[in-house]
């Protein structure tokens, strides 16, 4: 599952971000944020219309990411 489906209050694991390009400026720019392979995240708050923005913590740290971001980030919850 891509992290933009996760539910409010939904915590998960880092599995991967995909990058669509080579030199995949934004990809690189979520990695340097936090978002890497074991990273615990935890989806705070969805945006009314769409779910977009998603407020999203990672670490300590939180985040608000566009919806078309967060489908980048490969995550599994946890059993």
């Amino acid at each position: 599952m891509n992290l933009s489906q996760l539910p409010k209050g939904g915590q998960a694991t880092v599995l991967i971000v995909n990058d669509d390009c080579a030199q995949d400026a934004i990809a690189h720019r979520l990695r340097e944020l936090g978002f890497v392979v074991g990273a615990s995240v935890k989806i705070l708050a969805k945006g009314f219309l769409g779910g977009n923005p998603l407020v999203v913590r990672v670490g300590n740290t939180r985040f608000a990411l566009r919806k078309k971001e967060a489908q980048r980030i490969q995550v599994v919850t946890s059993l």
